[in-house]
């Protein structure tokens, strides 16, 4: 699928290529907060039947109109809902709790690579030179930022149980955002995404029954209301949307370079919330990251 950039409409795609991670980054709030008073299965099953439950009345009707469609493409919503909703929604959590948040950055910034490598396998998109050099630039100011300027840090990075889920969770955000732009839909955005998170809870409900068995109880109080709500709005139904909308107009390869901003805006959210200081690397890190996406911006023809 070609990507909807054009003279007249070129400086809106990339004003939201940078505003989606603000909703996105707010993920790592729930990571460090969130998973403290909610279990990680228990809270991303929850966080997208939320999702569900509150845009399912806004498109009923659609979604009823077009039944026929529905079980057409039941495979393909399920699919997505699994990779976008059960395996990016469910293995973060899982990780975070026996891996660093540093090794959960580095590790996930895999994932526009695999966007990219998954784009020219499985739909030959082509890749010219200034992305390629984009990518590298973004992924060297991500990893200065993640390292606190430390290259030490990698050079003595160990690997945890933690660290394979989260290479699961890049994989999987990389299979949704290929297969999301290539596989046409009848239904409406938001309609097309009521139903994948409809699926992407009923894919996480028998780990969340089995989470809820053997392993940890949900404590279902004020905690619980406030961090599915959060997960549910802010990294969930404001930022899966306006994520589609910037692979619309920009193609999927380019929309995985959202995750290197993702990464500047968890550092300020670290500022903001957790105390933690602004340092030269910060700057250094987000410089690069920024003329990387500026490199990378320009269209394959």
């Amino acid at each position: 699928m070609k990507p909807l950039v054009t003279k007249t409409n070129n400086f809106y795609p990339y004003l939201l290529l940078f505003i989606q991670p603000i909703f996105m980054a707010s993920n790592i709030i729930v990571a460090r907060g969130g998973v403290e008073y909610v279990p990680p299965v228990s809270l991303a099953f929850w966080r997208w039947l939320t999702v569900f439950l509150i845009l399912m009345p806004f498109f009923f009707n659609e979604i009823i109109k077009k039944k026929e469609q529905f079980k057409k493409e039941s495979f393909k919503l399920f699919f997505l809902g699994l990779m976008g909703c059960g395996v990016c929604g469910a293995f973060p959590f899982i990780a975070g709790m026996s891996t660093t948040m540093a090794n959960m950055g580095i590790i996930y910034t895999s994932s526009p690579i695999f966007i990219i490598i998954l784009s020219v396998l499985f739909f030959k998109d082509k890749i010219n030179l200034s992305r390629v050099i984009g990518l590298i630039l973004c992924l060297t100011g991500v990893l200065i930022i993640i390292c606190k300027g430390d290259i030490f840090y990698l050079v003595n990075f160990k690997f945890t149980s933690g660290d394979l889920w989260m290479l699961g969770a890049a994989i999987g955000w990389a299979v949704y955002s290929i297969f999301l732009i290539n596989w046409k839909s009848n239904f409406s955005l938001m309609a097309r995404f009521t139903l994948i998170a409809f699926f992407g809870a009923i894919s996480l409900l028998p780990f969340y029954l089995i989470e809820e068995s053997y392993f940890f109880n949900t404590a279902f109080n004020n905690n619980f209301l406030f961090w599915v709500l959060f997960a549910a709005i802010s990294p969930g139904i404001i930022a899966f949307t306006l994520y589609t909308k910037v692979q619309k107009f920009v193609g999927a390869s380019l929309a995985g370079f959202t995750l290197y901003i993702f990464s500047i805006y968890s550092a300020i959210y670290g500022i903001i919330l957790f105390d933690e200081s602004l340092l030269g690397f910060h700057y250094y890190g987000a410089a690069l990251v920024f003329f990387g996406v500026y490199l990378a911006r320009k269209i394959v023809k």
